[in-house]
């Protein structure tokens, strides 16, 4: 980069462009390097390569051969399911493209900060899953009268809040069985890898990611309220402590921008030639459709409308762009996402878990009318 161009991005503190407060622990530092975003330049895949897709390993990646793999279908069922992932895969097979985000997307953004895996807005990704529908197997074991959740255990173990315990979630009866709801064992035409649930995770369109539980070993139907450490203290909307707060379901409405022009190294500040530029990312929404995405070029202060493409699927995300007359100086880029609902990305958000936050991306971007 020319050195004319290095006044015009922003620099605080000890002149690193970042400010002292904003500086992670070294143990947040740690866990951002076991668990990947998906950069932003993969907006532009409608289905995310499988070495870009996020990734939120919360213990240890289990060890486990396809030899001797057995899903268990027990408690509350008529008869219990043992099954081979070769029986697995010789069920009817559903292909599906899935938007998958994490729920603490963006804490990383909040003021104060909650201090976890430290996610900016990337936690993100839109995958083929291949697998084969939950309802019929529930069926098959015979769910009793009284069953009102099913609980999912993964082979991960790990200490989180002083608590020792396997990675486990629960659905409702109702949720577990909606038919989009299936036991993957491929990710975009390959098996799934080891970092992604091999050999079987769950996938729960719609739904944020701490719902699709990786290397599934056992499916349980109970009669009582699911009180697990993922279930009943992770993963809620709390604002003071001590508070039970709301459980994270449901994806919120979200729009991303694939950055234009070209990065600065530390700050990620945008570098782009004045002239026409176009605008693009991708928009979600869970279960809902996107209706609208809007881009601001001032910082938020007058939006535009966006141009939609199809979606990708029913639970995937869609395309959309806007063109630009970039003119020479310093701007905030800023989109948002509507969708059928009527939800619409908020400008701010804060929990104290850093959960859901939907808040409106924001990119840093410096025109010049001419780059060296």
């Amino acid at each position: 980069m020319a050195h004319g161009h290095s006044s015009r991005f922003h620099t605080v503190g000890d002149g690193s462009g970042i400010e002292h407060s904003d500086r992670f622990t070294r143990e947040e530092v740690a866990l951002a390097l076991r668990n990947r975003g998906m950069p932003l330049e993969g907006l532009r895949y409608p289905i995310t390569p499988s070495g870009m897709h996020y990734l939120l390993v919360h213990f240890d990646i289990p060890h486990i051969e396809a030899k001797g793999y057995r899903l268990h279908i027990g408690g509350l069922v008529e008869r219990g399911v043992s099954l081979s992932l070769d029986e697995i895969k010789a069920r009817p097979a559903v292909t599906m493209p899935v938007t998958m985000e994490c729920a603490g997307n963006g804490r990383a953004l909040m003021a104060p900060r909650p201090i976890s895996q430290p996610w900016m807005v990337e936690a993100i990704g839109t995958a083929e899953w291949t697998g084969t529908p939950l309802a019929p197997i529930l069926d098959e074991a015979g769910l009793r009268p009284e069953s009102s959740e099913i609980v999912f255990t993964g082979a991960d173990r790990g200490v989180q809040d002083n608590n020792v315990h396997l990675y486990e979630r629960s659905l409702t009866v109702a949720e577990a069985t909606r038919e989009e709801v299936l036991l993957a064992y491929a990710m975009n035409g390959a098996p799934l890898e080891p970092q992604h649930g091999f050999p079987l995770r769950l996938i729960v369109p719609g739904w944020y990611g701490m719902t699709n539980v990786k290397w599934l070993t056992s499916i349980e139907a109970i009669d009582h309220e699911f009180g697990g450490f993922q279930q009943a203290e992770a993963y809620r909307y709390q604002t003071e402590s001590g508070e039970p707060g709301e459980p994270v379901t449901l994806i919120r409405p979200r729009a991303l921008m694939a950055p234009p022009g070209i990065p600065d190294f530390l700050t990620r500040t945008r570098l782009l030639e004045a002239g026409r530029v176009t605008l693009s990312g991708r928009a979600w929404a869970g279960r809902e459709q996107v209706t609208g995405v809007e881009v601001s070029t001032d910082g938020g202060k007058s939006w535009s409308e966006a141009v939609l493409e199809a979606p990708v699927g029913r639970f995937a995300w869609r395309g959309w762009s806007c063109d630009w007359d970039a003119k020479p100086g310093s701007y905030e880029l800023s989109v948002r996402a509507t969708c059928a609902t009527g939800a619409r990305q908020p400008d701010e958000m804060w929990n104290l878990q850093g959960m859901g936050n939907n808040a409106c991306q924001r990119i840093a971007v410096v025109v010049e009318e001419r780059l060296a």
